[in-house]
């Protein structure tokens, strides 16, 4: 895994949280095959309502028991090495939605002396 600061691309798969590969869930598949390509990172969000070309609502309401919700794989990192792993999703989800995005990753600033989180001397505690 390597760690990334600056210009990146964030790829985005969305696919029905039912989806499998070789029984295993297909976002959890996803997130394997990112880590072990060495991505430097990568988020699964589990949608509360949505639809697609199916145009069926699939929501989490109760009277709906919360089936087969959208589900969000979301992997940031350079765009050269983003742009290889997409032959990956063309094996693995070949009719989920795919999306990319340039972003810009930003290193969390350390607090400012006295501020939440520092000790009495102003240092990280």
């Amino acid at each position: 895994m390597s760690r990334l600061v600056g210009a990146a691309l964030r790829l985005t798969v969305v696919v029905g949280e039912y989806d499998t590969w070789h029984h295993r869930p297909l976002y959890s598949e996803i997130v394997h095959r990112a880590h072990a390509a060495g991505l430097a990172g990568a988020s699964v969000f589990r949608g509360v309502e949505g639809f697609g070309a199916s145009s069926l609502i699939h929501t989490s309401r109760l009277l709906s028991l919360g089936e087969d919700l959208p589900v969000a794989v979301v992997i940031v990192d350079t765009e050269e090495r983003v742009r290889a792993f997409l032959p990956e999703l063309d094996e693995l989800a070949p009719e989920g939605l795919v999306t990319l995005e340039r972003c810009e990753v930003l290193l969390p600033r350390p607090p400012a002396a006295g501020g939440p989180g520092a000790d009495a001397e102003g240092e990280r505690g």
